[in-house]
């Protein structure tokens, strides 16, 4: 049993904690007790008393600036916490690990940093900490969300128990919800358009091929959804599969998108509202990309009005036995189930119930290390059945064949 901090108040946050919370009030989990921080105390309050009518745990809250490492140092050392759930800004990884570092304690985050001067995602910067966090004789766990993280387990499993070899994988992200709104985000309005309008990559016989943002499409028929388009794009789990299932011999990642979001984003780039680059606005610097999250709707706000299911999965094709076969592992979550249950729409919730998961791997000992460690590095099993425990079931079909694209 540990004690919890959980750092940021957003829908993922939220989520999480509910979670946590459900466990708690069951008596059937290895959580103790949960601390909410954030910049903004009221989001804190609002998610603590959420949680509190829900599943009547009561959960303490505090105000920290994530940036602020003597102050994050000082929340850690006062509440004693034996696990950081990280669930803030990307940009805030570095800064919260110094703080374990600092103290000794655990950490676990749903997605890699990237400077905010730059958008470049890539592991290099946390894994530059594997050292000093095995000599500290902690944990650090990156990646513990639906993409990174379900998708990576979902394909360590696969491995483990279907395919003696991967040589190909393709990760599906369809989000078929629709909120009602002219143009949002379902996650963080500043990291989603600086990873959509990023140049795709994909991992291919040892390199990396890269190429414009959104000019790969294919159209795929997914199950609870129908068909929809989806663009090859960039996203960080390759960089760690392919480190850790050096075997597979491509990967790449898709994501769909309706035609009225891309219109909205062409329009937005073509007037420099996507530039992460200061400019001088009424004797102060401002970030396009930064005001422009100001104005668009909140993601936490969009759960009353989303409905339809997210539909997430990989696509692994390799050989068992000496025979070559394709099978297809996936997710379908309901916006309107994850709102009634937890007051947050799917794609808030498909991160925070794994991020959830891992921080229990952590704290009931199932997953332990010391230092640095992505998903793929440990046994899916215990992960994959805290899925169809937790609102995430998943199912597996073999297809006829590879993709033909």
């Amino acid at each position: 049993m540990g004690k919890i901090l959980v750092i940021g108040a957003g829908g993922v946050s939220s989520v999480a904690v509910h979670k946590m919370a459900q466990l708690i009030a069951a008596g059937s989990g290895p959580f103790s007790e949960i601390i909410l921080a954030s910049r903004t105390l009221s989001k804190c309050d609002a998610i603590a008393e959420s949680v509190r009518q829900r599943t009547g745990v009561a959960i303490s809250t505090a105000q920290i600036d994530a940036d602020d490492v003597p102050a994050l140092t000082a929340l850690i050392e006062r509440e004693k916490p034996v696990l950081v759930v990280n669930l803030a800004l990307p940009y805030q990884d570095l800064p919260i690990m110094d703080a374990c570092l600092a103290t000794g304690t655990d950490y676990l985050d749903t997605a890699n940093y990237e400077p905010r001067d730059e958008a470049k995602f890539e592991y290099k910067w946390q894994w530059d900490y594997q050292d000093r966090f095995k000599d500290a004789g902690i944990m650090a766990l990156l990646g513990s969300g639906f993409d990174p993280g379900v998708t990576s387990v979902f394909t360590c499993w696969l491995k483990k128990h279907h395919f003696d070899r991967i040589d190909t994988l393709d990760i599906l992200d369809c989000n078929g919800g629709d909120h009602g709104q002219h143009f949002a985000t379902n996650f963080n309005p500043e990291i989603n358009i600086r990873e959509v309008t990023a140049n795709s990559r994909h991992w291919e016989n040892g390199e990396w091929v890269e190429g414009p943002p959104l000019t790969h499409k294919q159209t795929f028929d997914f199950e609870a959804v129908g068909p929809k388009n989806m663009y090859q794009m960039y996203h960080e789990e390759i960089e760690s599969l392919k480190t850790h299932l050096p075997e597979i011999q491509r990967i790449r990642f898709w994501m769909t998108f309706g035609d009225a979001y891309l219109t909205h984003l062409e329009v937005l780039q073509n007037v420099g509202m996507t530039r992460i680059d200061p400019v001088m606005y009424e004797g102060r610097e401002i970030i396009p990309l930064q005001f422009l999250k100001a104005v668009l709707p909140e993601p936490a706000s969009l759960g009353e009005t989303t409905k339809g299911n997210t539909n997430i999965g990989v696509i692994a094709t390799g050989v068992k036995d000496g025979v070559q076969k394709t099978l297809y592992v996936k997710n379908i979550c309901s916006h309107e189930a994850a709102f009634e249950e937890t007051g947050n729409q799917g794609v808030s919730y498909t991160t925070g119930v794994p991020a959830m998961i891992g921080a229990a791997m952590m704290v009931s000992g199932e997953w332990r290390g010391q230092g640095v460690f992505n998903m793929e590095e440990f046994d899916p099993d215990p992960f994959m059945a805290m899925l169809n425990e937790h609102g995430l079931p998943w199912t597996l079909e073999e297809l006829e064949g590879p993709l033909p694209f």
